[in-house]
């Protein structure tokens, strides 16, 4: 594992950073409590180099974060999602949450660093620093009014996915669903388009994760960027509403695309269980989808730790390690481990970031 590094595409931690005492954060991230699937120490143990940091508004209903696990026991499951958040009931929240990315990189002494383009990434992980990237799970704190877009930009934010899985203003997200296509609901709205086109004005990336089918279309419609998912799998290995069918797989590939493979379980099992014993195998049966449909250079890393039940066999970031020998023992060769780990999302940044 020595020779790998892994750059990661989605993680929810700052949910967790954010809902902690501030008395308790520096030691939660700086010394490491273990509570949690990251900190800064084990981190950088790990060979994680970067990722990106996303802010996730919960339901006020749900301020402890949504847990499905016993519903998604009995199959076949299709969860109601909640209603839309109102602009003024997820801005502090999420101001809060990007408030404590900032929080960590002070607290970090420099060991991590905010960075708003390619070249700074680059430059931090060459440097030996974590890079972290600014990104929004659901657009409720932009709101109506897409001139605040802007201040976000501002403040850092290059990426964003519309929706997280409730509707939005912009459109709407797949529910929690096995089986289910993610062809569910309509496309994109006005705004939505409106916000598609400022994103790409703007250079924010659009990740495609958990948007409905029709609102990916749109999305491809729209946008002249490559497109991407940053913590998503394949449909076709497990047919969860939340996974990219082989059409849309098709599409990201033809745009120069990347996909970042999320390790929730439930997304990785054949019966969309959120069941911890899942093991390495249904992870490289979703690696060895994934790169026939994108291609090697395609496909990446996008763990949702601190927001998903993850596979014990890798249990958190400390568990990267095993995942870089599972995939070796696979019969991956070192270059292609290399792109997955950290090589491909490096490449797409420096590219498009």
């Amino acid at each position: 594992m020595t020779d790998y590094t892994v750059f990661d595409g989605h993680n929810d931690f700052l949910f967790r950073y954010a809902r902690t005492p501030l008395a308790q954060r520096k030691a939660m991230w700086i010394e490491g409590e273990g509570a949690h699937h990251l900190d800064l120490p084990r981190m950088q143990a790990a060979g994680f180099v970067g990722g990106f940091f996303a802010v996730w508004v919960p339901s006020p209903d749900d301020a402890g974060g949504l847990d499905f696990e016993a519903s998604m026991e009995v199959l076949p499951y299709d969860l109601p999602m909640p209603p839309i958040l109102e602009q003024a009931d997820a801005l502090p929240t999420a101001m809060a949450q990007a408030a404590g990315l900032f929080e960590m990189e002070r607290l970090s002494g420099g060991d991590l660093t905010v960075c708003r383009s390619g070249a700074e990434v680059r430059r931090a992980v060459d440097m030996g620093k974590v890079a972290a990237i600014l990104h929004m799970e659901g657009g409720e704190a932009i709101g109506p009014d897409l001139s605040q877009l802007e201040v976000w930009y501002r403040m850092g934010l290059r990426s964003i996915g519309p929706v997280w899985s409730r509707p939005t203003i912009y459109g709407e997200g797949v529910p929690f669903a096995f089986p289910s296509t993610p062809d569910r609901g309509a496309g994109l709205t006005d705004l939505g388009k409106d916000l598609i086109r400022e994103c790409d004005r703007l250079g924010i990336l659009i990740d495609l994760s958990h948007l409905n089918e029709k609102g990916f279309d749109d999305v491809a419609a729209i946008s002249s960027r490559p497109l991407i998912a940053t913590h998503s799998n394949s449909h076709t290995v497990t047919p969860s509403s939340r996974n990219l069918t082989d059409r849309q797989l098709a599409m990201i590939a033809e745009s120069g695309g990347i996909v970042g493979l999320n390790f929730g379980c439930a997304f990785l099992r054949e019966d969309g269980r959120r069941d911890s014993s899942t093991g390495f195998d249904r992870i490289m049966a979703h690696l060895d989808h994934l790169i026939g449909a994108l291609g090697a250079d395609c496909v990446a890393l996008g763990s949702d730790f601190d927001g998903a039940v993850i596979p014990s066999v890798i249990g958190d970031v400390l568990g990267l390690p095993d995942l870089i020998d599972a995939m070796i023992q696979h019969g991956y060769d070192p270059a292609l481990v290399s792109k997955i780990s950290s090589g491909n999302w490096m490449s797409f940044l420096d590219r498009n970031l």
